[in-house]
């Protein structure tokens, strides 16, 4: 039992198979979403909307995050660990499914499971604790923002609902971090946030940032929508455990002293005997207090990516030291949750899921470094290594391929910048700083193009910091950085190409997280980022890379080789299309009420609202020997009881009537005001289902207008620079200069070159660019994000919210009419939302006199297309 309970634990991963759960049930798990919480997934969903601002790994952890709490209630992991295994609860009829989503019988069994739960259990905090782990260079500042935009517009709606956060306490690792944070109060709220909510989120919402020493806290008791930015040095206390000489205790206040570095003892009074006698720790007090006087506070841990193997074991709690954040966070919990301030859940934000060989049990959602740079979220990555060079050597050699990788180049207007790590500042200044001279010097650069930042005044100056500060902008005209301990820290900067060290430092994960510093994308395509170390420092960079991430350094360097950037030029001249815009008018006038009218509530089928539980004995055989026995167990929904009054005001608000002139129309109805709320009381679904929609049938009539407008569009928008980057698999590209036919080339290509997402894509393009029946070919589905008006717009079946999505091809037959093709994958065929897309495109198409088809990938893979000449078919 030992070796399988090591085993388990080394390798059982429980958010794989909860993504998996979500995935499956997608459609099921949102039909228990309020309205507004749909609304903000859709708008920041990549999949549906193109000017969705979050990627898909930020918005995957935004639906898990939003799961966690709209359809699991913020349980705890290991309570949803057992209810999965169990195949219980929300759980209920879960499938497994493998790395290629065929389906498959439990992973482990019943007592392997129990190991796990055990496991997990012992991880447990008194208040539900998660961690996503989304490496380094993928949004985690951004996607936290944006939960607890999330948290507040839900929360100010459902003010009781005890599952939502109404304030927030950030904890970063260092003031550096700290101070990084600061974005979060200027970030652009539109890009998240509906417009609908964008205005009470922009005028709530309270940032304290508690990055100074003696700041106090200036929150309002009991308020809501604070947004508190600290570390834990700023917030708590702890009792000084070290006793004060004698001579101190004579000349002092009697009273215990305390220091302002980390957990202050929860049990004791903050203002009697246990009051501090100096003002930095009264100034601490005051900050604590004020979060007790807050109320459902959630918790967040930014930036915990920064630290990895035992530290990130320290933090996270699988280790627990008197020191570390999580020992501080378990007991500011306590000491709030017995103040009556609840804390309502932990969010950690981490890079990785592993703590060397074991994954942190509490991880809901993991996105790697590996996937990342496969999917160009990430740069690309090239790891140089040198043996028996001197300091002169390798910077010359380094600096010489870096030019030479970045000669003349510029990416949102920045200059590509490298950046030189040394282990001291004397090392820094005596030979890391003039080797980089001689060696620019070579290459006819001026020293001015050196920025030095070694967090000394007296090394680094006041313009030196801002010149720093403002690396990532087109001003910038410093290219080489030198630096001293500074690739820990929160340090962003996208127009980071490279990095370079030499000396091996103290710490060992320095070389880690230095490397990753220039991976950050930068621009519409993927690009490179070079890395150069001592052959000593790259064996560190493998071995830090296998505990922490579980890759190679030649697993980095592949990922990601199959996809090269792509200059997609624009074949002139641009081509045209003319549609048909569908408007409709919809005019609404006011009936003459008259007295007396009937809803008619006798007619409404309640049956399929009730809950009906069936059981049987035995099987259903033909002798029919089973009994079965079937109840209505509908009063065990949730229900809410109207009154009169209540029932008025809840149409009111529907109708935009008064509510004197909608009390006085039910109680002349024929069925009167009690019969009415007796039946929205035995089903409210009754109330909005049949009652409202009647009355506005009684109070208005609409009339609607159908016009067909036509309108000429360009299939492609020509680029400001001259030419799309776009990252692509070269083997999943077709140029136009590749095809050998001339008579084939001309039919197709609006674009010189056409990249596929998938094999049935491009196997689909080829077959119909050789059809005779083709007279005109164009691949439309790579221009997702505005480059293109040729796109169609839907209703969203769930939010109800207008959206707009692009078909993958647009051809024309030799009969001048126009054919708009879907490549679908076979399972995704009868999802609501690709049914409400082909709905939509089917009216467009027929308004423009074209034909809209969906094809399964499958056929399309096949080279099976005849359905997209189904016309044909019929006619002959």
């Amino acid at each position: 039992m030992a070796k399988t309970k090591q085993s388990l634990d080394l390798n059982f991963a429980f958010f794989a198979p909860l993504l998996d759960f979500y995935q499956f049930n997608k459609g099921r798990i949102r039909l228990n979403y309020r309205d507004l919480t749909k609304k903000f997934l859709d708008f920041n969903d990549p999949s549906t909307n193109a000017k969705a601002y979050l990627r898909q790994p930020q918005f995957e952890a935004l639906e898990i995050y939003v799961f966690l709490k709209e359809f699991l209630d913020n349980a705890p992991i290991h309570e949803l660990f057992m209810a999965w295994s169990t195949n219980e609860g929300k759980f209920k009829g879960r499938k497994i499914s493998d790395s290629k989503g065929q389906l498959k019988l439990e992973l482990f069994g019943q007592e392997q499971y129990k190991v796990i739960f055990e496991r997990m259990k012992s991880y447990a905090r008194t208040y539900p604790n998660y961690i996503f782990a989304l490496t380094m260079g993928t949004g985690k500042t951004i996607l936290m923002a944006t939960c607890i935009f999330y948290e507040f517009i839900v929360g100010n709606k459902w003010d009781k609902d005890p599952k939502y956060c109404h304030n927030a306490l950030i904890f970063a690792p260092d003031k550096t971090v700290l101070q990084s944070l600061r974005g979060l109060e200027n970030l652009d709220k539109s890009k998240v946030v509906p417009p609908e909510y964008l205005n009470f989120i922009s005028s709530n919402i309270r940032f304290h940032f508690l990055d100074e020493a003696g700041a106090t806290l200036s929150t309002i008791d009991r308020s809501k929508f604070n947004i508190i930015v600290s570390n834990t040095q700023k917030i708590i206390l702890k009792r000084q455990h070290k006793e004060k000489a004698p001579l101190v205790q004579l000349m002092g206040s009697g009273k215990p002293s305390y220091q302002a570095d980390s957990v202050y003892a929860a049990n004791e009074d903050l203002y009697g005997f246990d009051e501090p006698d100096d003002d930095d720790a009264i100034k601490t007090n005051q900050r604590f207090e004020k979060i007790r006087r807050l109320e459902q506070i959630g918790i967040f841990i930014d930036e915990a990516h920064h630290v990895f193997g035992s530290k990130l074991a320290n933090d996270m709690g699988q280790k627990q030291t008197e020191t570390s954040l999580r020992k501080t966070v378990d007991e500011l919990a306590s000491s709030l949750n017995k103040s009556g301030t609840r804390v309502v859940a932990c969010y950690n934000y981490t890079g990785t899921p592993y703590v060397g060989k074991e994954i942190l049990p509490e991880v809901v959602y993991a996105y790697g470094l590996q996937e990342a740079i496969d999917k160009g979220f990430l740069k690309k990555v090239k790891i140089n290594g040198y043996t028996n060079t001197k300091t002169t050597e390798f910077i010359d050699v380094a600096i010489a391929d870096f030019l030479e990788n970045n000669a003349n180049q510029r990416h949102e207007g920045m200059l590509p910048k490298m950046a030189f790590f040394a282990a001291t500042i004397d090392e820094l200044q005596k030979e890391l700083r003039p080797a980089v001279e001689a060696a620019l010097e070579k290459h006819h650069i001026p020293s001015s193009a050196i920025l030095v930042n070694v967090g000394d005044e007296k090394i680094t100056s006041n313009d030196e910091i801002r010149e720093f500060n403002r690396l990532d902008t087109p001003q910038s005209e410093k290219q080489f950085i030198l630096l001293v301990n500074k690739g820990r820290e929160g340090w962003d900067c996208r127009s980071l190409f490279s990095v370079a060290m030499f000396r091996q430092p103290k710490s060992k994960i320095f070389v880690l997280q230095a490397t990753m510093r220039c991976l950050r994308a930068i621009g519409d395509a993927q690009q490179t980022g070079y890395v150069y170390l001592s052959e000593a420092n790259k064996t560190i960079l493998d071995t830090e890379l296998q505990q922490n991430f579980r890759i190679s350094i030649k697993d980095m360097e592949d990922a990601g080789k199959d996809k090269d950037t792509i200059e997609v030029r624009v074949i002139p001249p641009v081509a045209k299309i003319k549609l048909q815009r569908i408007r409709k008018q919809f005019h609404m006038t006011e009936k003459q009420l008259v007295k007396g009218i009937s809803l008619k509530l006798d007619e409404c089928d309640r049956d399929k609202y009730r809950i009906m539980h069936t059981q049987q004995d035995g099987l259903p055989i033909p002798s029919n020997k089973s009994k079965i026995k079937a109840e209505d167990i509908t009063h065990v929904r949730e229900k809410r009881q109207f009154s009169q009054f209540t029932l008025v005001a809840e149409i009111s608000r529907y109708l935009n009537k008064s509510p004197l002139i909608i009390e006085d129309i039910l109680e002349n109805t024929q069925e009167g005001i009690e019969a009415i709320v007796f039946a929205v009381n035995e089903f409210n679904e009754v109330l909005y289902d049949w009652v409202i929609p009647h009355l506005f049938a009684e109070l208005y009539d609409i009339t609607t207008t159908e016009i067909n407008e036509p309108y000429e569009i360009d299939l492609v928008k020509i680029p400001k620079d001259g030419f799309y980057r776009i990252s692509a698999a070269l083997d999943k590209t077709v140029r136009r200069s590749s095809v050998l036919i001339p008579e084939e080339a001309e039919k197709s290509f609006h674009l010189d070159t056409y990249c596929f997402d998938s094999k049935p894509e491009q196997k689909l393009f080829w077959n119909l660019l050789k059809d005779g029946r083709v007279k005109k070919l164009y691949f439309t589905g790579m221009l997702t994000h505005g480059q293109s008006d040729f796109y169609i717009q839907y209703i969203d079946p769930d939010s109800h919210t207008v959206r707009s999505y692009y078909p993958d091809f647009l051809f024309q037959k030799n009969d001048d009419t126009y054919v708009i093709v879907e490549v679908k994958g076979d399972h995704e065929i009868d999802n609501p939302v690709v049914q409400a897309k082909k709905t939509f495109a089917e009216a467009i198409a027929g308004a423009s006199k074209m034909t809209y088809r969906m094809l399964e990938s499958s056929k399309a893979d096949a080279g099976i297309h005849s359905i997209l000449f189904e016309d044909e078919l019929q006619a002959s």
